[in-house]
């Protein structure tokens, strides 16, 4: 592990390979731990860079923080990526990464190559809304889980307000399913939900999704459930010349579920 101090934080990030930087970064309650399965694959060739956002693991949350925000972590990794002198870099960023790394990339579109954005969190404005009855509405790319978790979280039962996360973004079961080590970095970063429920995230628009200018691959998995999908096609369907990639035999932890299939299809992308 290493740091490096950006805009007053020590961000730890993991480093391994050389050549082009390929940047990942984490979604909720992860943290540069997250993209072990795909580390080898993915810094074949390339210099491979996770960092852990501020008040991730290892660093700590108290949940009300006002330096939790995700224009906070937008110019966080924006400092990072010059401190590095980095860019451009190839960026992935997954859920709540995947909407950082969206906003990264209409922010600084010199400093990424290409994009890959794998199931990219957040709402959809009205003008991204769908139209097909039984696909969105009004609760189109709706986070009330996270409003519910976090009560979970501050009123004492750690468990329960991670299961209701899991369970509300993968579906019932969920959270039994998980992995002992993916639970333990859930749990080392269980407060960040406390923060994470005002952390001004914006919905996604139409003129925004229009306005990337980087090369971009949408990953998905198959067996996601709930809005992810929808917010996915929505966005994929305005973004300029955009890829989409399905992994099937997975949901929304579909680099840890399938790591061969991820990379691969990551790597034919920024390679092509």
């Amino acid at each position: 592990m290493k740091t490096l101090t950006v805009n007053g934080f020590d961000m730890a990030y993991l480093e391994i390979g050389q050549g082009k930087p390929l940047l990942c970064v984490h979604g909720s309650l992860n943290d540069f731990r997250a993209w072990a399965p795909v580390l080898k694959p993915l810094s074949t060739g390339r210099r491979l860079i996770a960092p852990s956002l501020r008040h991730y693991f290892p660093d700590s949350c108290a949940g009300t923080e006002a330096t939790f925000t995700m224009a906070q972590h937008v110019d966080d990794v924006i400092a990072f990526i010059e401190a590095l002198d980095a860019g451009p870099v190839d960026l992935i960023g997954h859920s709540r990464g995947g909407h950082l790394a969206f906003r990264l990339a209409l922010q600084r579109p010199e400093l990424v190559d290409r994009l890959v954005l794998a199931e990219p969190g957040g709402a959809l404005d009205d003008t991204l809304m769908p139209k097909t009855e039984g696909e969105g509405g009004p609760a189109a790319g709706t986070r009330a889980h996270v409003a519910q978790s976090a009560e979970k979280i501050a009123a004492g039962d750690l468990e329960g307000g991670l299961r209701a996360f899991i369970e509300g973004i993968n579906g019932p079961g969920a959270w039994d399913r998980l992995p002992a080590a993916d639970r333990q970095m859930r749990e080392d970063n269980a407060t960040t939900l406390l923060a994470q429920v005002n952390e001004g995230r914006l919905p996604f628009s139409r003129t925004e999704a229009e306005a990337l200018t980087a090369p971009t691959l949408f990953v998905g998995g198959a067996d996601t459930p709930g809005m992810l999908p929808v917010v996915l096609r929505a966005l994929a369907a305005h973004v300029p010349g955009a890829k989409t990639v399905i992994i099937p035999d997975a949901g929304h932890s579909m680099f840890r579920q399938q790591p061969r299939t991820f990379g691969d299809a990551v790597l034919a992308f920024l390679d092509g």
